[in-house]
């Protein structure tokens, strides 16, 4: 951290308040060695704990700098640790939920540009919203103007990046826990003044979890690793390198994960993207027993009920 950085920090935990003109010098002394240190890290935590409004160049600022602290900390870049999880969430999780809506754009950020985030960060981030949502009370209710249990527009928009994101915890699709998530949420919020997009994502969110193919699988850590030196080394191992992937895991090869170098592989995944298509007796008893459970069919249910058999009809 430099001398300017340092000052620049303490004067804006001191006033209550940063400007354009200040956020602008920060962003030219913490990326003046092409990186955020720990040290800057932390002290940009402490500044946004410190600030009574946070203005649009703040926001942008502090979302870019912890992310890509963040993301550059992994290894390789973009696997985030768990000891970053640790750190992170220390910071975020201080009163048990977010309070500024710059930490919920940050954590927006890393669905958006990490590979693959601990399981714990992920359920946090949703346990967030849903949190948000049921009490009424969080950054996304625009100062308390917005209370009771409804959904916003800038609660769908947020969802909607963490549940389909490739961080997500399906990758390209919707798990079982996020689609009940969504139950939970339709269920708490029947009536209420939420918005119209929210049929939208509550239908394609659930929907997608029923019907959608995810075929793709996440690579670990370590053999993303393996993957990025193998990408970046100019000798001639090829071969050598794919034996050692299939060595350690017969039928797990990077082919196979990432769904290239097979004949025939565009035909078996057109065939199984078919198969997720419809609807199995399994996935239609859960189905019923989340619509059962509140011994209704709202208008959301109807709207998926009526989405569902228009994409069966189609497939």
């Amino acid at each position: 951290m430099t001398y300017q950085f340092r000052a620049l920090a303490e004067q804006a935990q001191a006033d209550g308040a940063i400007t354009a003109d200040e956020v602008l010098a920060l962003r030219r002394a913490g990326w003046g060695d092409g990186r955020i240190d720990p040290a800057e890290a932390e002290a940009i935590f402490v500044i946004n704990d410190h600030l009574a409004t946070r203005p649009p160049e703040w926001v942008d600022f502090f979302v870019e700098a912890i992310a890509e602290y963040v993301i550059a900390g992994g290894s390789p870049r973009g696997f985030v640790s768990e000891a970053q999880a640790d750190w992170l969430l220390d910071r975020l999780d201080r009163d048990g939920r977010i309070e500024t809506m710059a930490e919920l754009e940050l954590l927006s950020r890393l669905f958006d540009k990490c590979q693959l985030l601990p399981e714990r960060l992920r359920s946090y981030a949703l346990a967030q919203i849903e949190q948000i949502v049921l009490t009424g009370e969080g950054p996304t209710r625009d100062g308390g103007r917005i209370d009771g249990a409804c959904i916003t527009a800038a609660e769908c928009r947020l969802l909607r990046r963490f549940i389909f994101s490739f961080a997500s915890d399906a990758p390209g699709g919707v798990s079982q826990a996020e689609a009940e998530m969504l139950f939970r949420l339709k269920d708490a919020t029947l009536g209420a003044p939420n918005a119209p997009e929210w049929e939208t994502l509550f239908v394609q969110g659930v929907a997608n979890h029923l019907m959608g193919y995810t075929g793709f699988r996440q690579l670990s850590a370590d053999r993303a690793a393996a993957l990025d030196t193998f990408m970046n080394d100019h000798t001639p191992r090829v071969g050598g390198f794919l034996g050692r992937v299939a060595q350690s895991a017969p039928g797990e090869g990077f082919a196979r994960v990432l769904g290239f170098g097979r004949k025939g592989a565009t035909v078996d995944r057109a065939a199984e993207a078919a198969v997720a298509h419809r609807v199995t007796e399994a996935e239609d008893a859960w189905l019923q027993q989340w619509i059962d459970s509140d011994g209704q069919l709202d208008p959301l249910e109807r709207a998926l009920l009526r989405f569902i058999a228009a994409e069966e009809r189609r497939g």
